[in-house]
């Protein structure tokens, strides 16, 4: 089996940035609040063994279809793929052993720049075709992060990428993150069924606990009934119309302990996730990690698209190429 490798990038505004070659996860992010204090501000472990073994999803790359896929089965072209059911009745984040625990390979490295690569294999995970996929980070100089997601595929088959970071703007260990304050820049939503999958449906934000386009502290909101199915916010936002042009886009921003984060992205769904399920983990610096002590925000196509012909569509064919962008920007 290959090692275990780490990566780090910088930028010269500060912004420093630690990668792993495991599930090209994000170890480390390294970012000064407005009084100069820096701290690592996303969740994680102490050793190459512990990010093996301990949270799975932690800061990864999700794929081939992050996200859920409801029943575990689609059909594409007339054929039908099953997958594997690892939550509830449902496909989540590529299967058992999706992009998140795979060794990814370093293909282009400088001072403020990785570039990693994985091959798919035809069959892997239950999906067809061998699909490559790249993903470069970026630090710039203005202390963007800049996530940038390619892939091509030799036959149809689906992709559907995200970074699965777990934010805490106050240091990933200052527990919970109930003072975290949250905008969301959506008009749009879609609604969840019991078991956290799209109904399908395009709803209105307005006159419900889905609508933060104004600034909401996390901790007056994450409590309310409308989220107790998944105990607690791990919900779609539509922050981009399905047919509108691919652009950059400014989704969310959060903000905390002098802090603030801007998430921009060319993709049309953002799943905000206020860590309801974290388990009791030791982190990198001795702290017990427990519920609600991180939030996600993960720019994404909407989940179960391949279900819903009104969602944007997530299938790749050959002689096209995924590209989308999403950046997260440090003020």
């Amino acid at each position: 089996m290959k090692p275990i490798r780490f990566y780090t990038i910088k930028s010269s505004g500060g912004l420093r940035v630690e990668v792993s070659n495991l599930g090209a996860k994000i170890t480390k992010l390294l970012v000064a609040n407005r009084q100069g204090e820096v701290k690592d501000i996303v969740l994680g472990f102490r050793s190459a063994d512990e990010w093996r073994t301990q949270e799975k999803y932690f800061n990864a790359i999700c794929g081939r279809v992050a996200n859920r896929i409801k029943g575990g089965c689609f059909t594409l072209d007339g054929e039908e793929y099953h997958l594997a059911l690892n939550n509830a009745d449902n496909s989540l984040h590529g299967g058992l052993e999706g992009f998140n625990a795979k060794l990814w390979e370093v293909t282009a490295q400088c001072a403020h720049e990785l570039t990693l690569h994985y091959r798919s294999r035809d069959g892997e995970e239950g999906y067809p075709a061998t699909l490559d996929v790249w993903v470069t980070y970026t630090a710039t100089k203005d202390n963007r992060l800049v996530i940038h997601y390619e892939a091509k595929t030799d036959r149809p088959t689906l992709v559907a990428l995200t970074n699965h970071a777990f934010f805490n703007l106050a240091g990933e260990a200052s527990g919970r993150i109930d003072d975290h304050v949250l905008q969301v820049f959506a008009d749009r939503y879609t609604p969840n069924d019991a078991t956290t999958c799209p109904t399908g449906e395009i709803k209105d934000v307005a006159g419900t606990p889905m609508d933060f386009r104004q600034p909401v502290r996390l901790g007056d909101r994450m409590d309310d009934p409308f989220f107790a199915p998944a105990k607690g916010i791990d919900n779609n936002w539509c922050p981009c119309p399905a047919d509108a042009p691919k652009a950059l886009r400014h989704a969310a921003t959060l903000r905390a302990d002098g802090r603030t984060m801007e998430c921009w992205t060319t993709m049309p769904g953002l799943q905000v996730y206020s860590g309801n399920f974290i388990q009791q983990h030791v982190g990198k610096s001795g702290t017990t990690y427990d519920i609600r002590h991180a939030v996600c925000l993960e720019a994404q196509m909407w989940p179960d698209a391949i279900h819903h012909d009104n969602f944007p569509s997530i299938v790749l064919r050959p002689g096209e190429r995924l590209d989308e962008t999403t950046e997260y920007r440090f003020l």
